[in-house]
């Protein structure tokens, strides 16, 4: 468990080896539910390579002092990804009007 937002990480090890990769971390609300948006890539353990970019979104929540794991969201490939953009800028364009 983590303390600070800072330190909450999707970093994986496995026997000395990361497994998962974190790439990339946007905070998108902080207070006593938190919601962070995760980039990572998944370890192939037969190639040692690591694979495309995938997407996943959390929610913590602190209690006690120590953020808790809630929910998740995966987003598991680029075109899913921007689908998802897509509908939220036409959702938000249209509130705009």
């Amino acid at each position: 468990m983590s303390s600070t937002i800072e330190d909450l990480t999707i970093n994986y090890e496995e026997d000395g080896r990361l497994i998962v990769k974190e790439t990339g971390k946007e905070v998108l609300s902080k207070g006593a539910w938190t919601t962070i948006l995760f980039r990572y890539n998944n370890l192939n353990k037969s190639t040692g390579e690591y694979g495309k970019d995938m997407f996943t979104i959390r929610r913590y929540q602190k209690r006690q002092g120590e953020y808790i794991p809630k929910s998740k969201f995966n987003i598991s490939s680029v075109k899913q990804a921007k689908q998802i953009i897509a509908a939220l800028e036409e959702w938000v364009k249209e509130d705009e009007k």
